[in-house]
């Protein structure tokens, strides 16, 4: 497989980007079925459960949507569980398949329900299929149906109350980062793992727990940042729940690189979660209740442009005109109006151009495409032209650039298996660049991708995009950036 050939690769040796792209390095793929295929294909062994009738009236997947399916199978090696698993029923086709009977009123079985679990609504096959299917719209309608009117076996329940009645909250995270903090600082991690502790969690618990970055300060956000210079526009800036409390440092990172680009940033306080997490997992009315706050709290911050720099939380927010069509009022046209105003901060900087200059930073990245941003909002090229403006920086293209690292949300935490392999696939593509610094623009791909690498024992400096640019316009020294990146706030703990 080859890296889509719209994202503007630039040669491996940071050369002219007018020059032919180099290829992508070869990966060493490892076997063709993954090891995960056994309990995620055959033999589920669950009890019954599932939708007995198809689907019901209340927003069931467009019937039209998903007759535009027509089997053609380009879908297929962009889909990261047919490409470990090769089978047909967990690829998107089979999982219109699976949609197409329940609105002929067919019941959905456990197993249904397993296939359809088991997407992480990466949308790369909307990248790949040439027909146009809006499968995105498709599996979250259909994920809405299955978590409203199936009961779920009560393991899987207790796991899906615990992530989202956290994840989304931001006050439960931060207030999760006092004990979370300690317990890093202290010691206890490493104590709790020589004795055992860890390893007598459940599978996805000891999922959260690897996953868990090193933290250091969070001191709050200004509501108002002044812009440095001529002042060009005036954004707000969304903080973001795992971003806000885990990844702070890339919040600080992102004002000032506007301010010094000529926006003022405004930071509402209030906004909360933008529900990302809730929709993709089909917890619908959750995801528009957050929705309706964070458009009321940035409907009086009189901004011209609502700056995003986690990729699945500007995806969801560019779709809320879609999330709240049905809401009635004056909701619609107010979510409508809001997400014409998203933009990543990839893409408002690429628009607006640079003002702002750069100091050199001689390292070679190899640069991540989050799913949700290359896939679900088209933002590929953006990042690449910002990072070569940055004299010394040489891009490297993963291969296999289209297959998901695994994160996908809550995935890694609820499918911990195929997560894994799909990191470690990710993992030996980044190596595989030979580069001295990952960057990519997602929380959720950061700590996954670089916890896998630190579990391979190729532990790596990994950063956000806004980082990079936020280094060379401070003039702060490559051997800095890649230490902060290496060690610093958001990376992954050393094994215990």
């Amino acid at each position: 497989m080859h890296p889509n050939p719209s994202q503007d690769p630039s040669p491996a040796g940071g050369g002219s980007p007018s020059g032919p792209p180099a290829p992508a390095p070869a990966l060493p793929l490892g076997p063709v079925v993954a090891a995960s295929a056994a309990s995620a294909t055959v033999g589920l062994g669950m009890p019954g459960f599932g939708l007995p009738q198809g689907f019901d009236a209340v927003q069931p997947p467009d019937a039209a949507l998903a007759a535009d399916c027509v089997h053609c199978g380009f879908c297929l090696p962009s889909c990261p569980t047919y490409v470990l698993w090769g089978e047909e029923m967990d690829s998107p086709r089979g999982r219109i398949d699976l949609i197409k009977g329940g609105l002929a009123g067919e019941g959905l079985d456990a197993t249904a329900v397993r296939h359809l679990d088991q997407c992480l609504g990466c949308m790369a096959c909307v990248t790949a299929c040439p027909s146009g299917v809006q499968y995105d719209k498709l599996i979250e309608a259909t994920r809405a149906q299955v978590e409203r009117r199936a009961t779920r076996p009560w393991r899987e329940r207790l796991l899906r109350t615990l992530v989202y009645s956290l994840f989304p909250h931001p006050r439960r995270l931060r207030a999760l980062r006092v004990p979370l903090r300690a317990c890093q600082r202290s010691g206890l991690r490493t104590l709790a793992a020589r004795a055992g502790l860890l390893r007598l969690l459940p599978a996805r618990l000891r999922a959260m727990e690897a996953l868990a970055p090193r933290l250091g300060p969070a001191p709050a956000l200004p509501r108002r940042v002044p812009a440095m210079g001529t002042r060009r526009l005036t954004v707000g800036l969304l903080t973001g729940c795992v971003q806000g409390t885990f990844f702070p440092d890339v919040n600080a990172a992102t004002t000032r690189v506007l301010a010094a680009e000529g926006c003022e940033v405004i930071v509402p306080r209030g906004q909360g979660c933008c529900g990302a997490l809730s929709a993709h997992a089909g917890r619908s009315r959750e995801a528009v209740r957050f929705a309706k706050a964070v458009i009321g709290a940035f409907e009086t911050a009189g901004v011209d442009a609502i700056v995003v720099n986690a990729a699945g939380c500007g995806s969801q927010l560019k779709e809320y005109g879609h999330l709240l069509r049905d809401e009635g009022a004056d909701w619609p046209r107010r979510a409508a109006e809001l997400a014409a105003k998203v933009r990543d901060i990839a893409e408002l900087l690429d628009e607006i151009g640079p003002v702002a200059p750069r100091h050199p930073l001689e390292v070679t990245v190899a640069y991540q495409d989050a799913c949700h941003l290359a896939h679900a909002q088209g933002v590929r090229d953006q990042p690449r032209r910002l990072l070569r403006s940055v004299p010394g920086v040489q891009l490297r293209e993963l291969p296999e650039a289209e297959i998901c690292c695994g994160s996908a949300g809550t995935y890694n935490l609820l499918h911990p298996e195929p997560a894994r392999e799909l990191g470690e696939r990710k993992a030996r593509a980044v190596l595989a660049t030979g580069a001295g610094l990952m960057v990519t623009a997602n929380p959720g791909c950061w700590m996954q991708v670089a916890t896998t690498l630190a579990g391979m024992g190729a532990r790596m400096p990994v950063a956000h995009t806004v980082q990079v640019l936020d280094a060379a316009i401070r003039g702060v020294p490559v051997e800095r950036l890649l230490a902060d990146a290496l060690d610093g706030p958001g990376t992954p703990l050393p094994a215990p």
